[in-house]
């Protein structure tokens, strides 16, 4: 009886620990297939320069990057302001931003471009690019 009931526990913790990776590989894509979606960016420059990304490379303040929570790396996006509706091109090589409310933290060249600096934070659009 006692194998039994253990039998049991361990198959269901064993199913609810696979149905739990598969949930967050979905959100993962879920999130991609959006392909567009709109929200509040911001930036991040000089403090982060030479530190390692989530990816494993070095943050670049002057390149077209960008921090997501959950697109893959290397995704690229356009990011529209939708304050002037300027644009720009980044590819995700990092995670965050990690302040509520955020979507999307832009390296500080990205950020120039599309007219955010001063700002901090911009309004913007973002679509998943194939």
């Amino acid at each position: 009886m006692r194998n039994t009931i253990r039998t049991a526990f361990a198959a269901t913790f064993l199913c609810l620990g696979v149905a739990s990776c598969g949930t967050f590989t979905d959100a993962v894509f879920n999130t991609a297939e959006a392909r567009s979606y709109s929200g509040k960016a911001s930036w991040y420059g000089e403090r982060f320069h030479g530190r390692q990304t989530a990816s494993g490379e070095r943050y670049n303040m002057n390149a077209m990057t960008a921090a997501h929570r959950t697109l893959p790396f290397g995704t690229r996006v356009r990011v529209t302001n939708k304050s002037n509706g300027r644009s720009v091109v980044v590819r995700i090589n990092d995670r965050g931003p990690f302040v509520g409310g955020r979507v999307i933290d832009l390296s500080y060249a990205a950020a120039r471009r599309v007219g955010m600096v001063n700002s901090g934070t911009a309004p913007v659009r973002v679509d998943v690019l194939r």
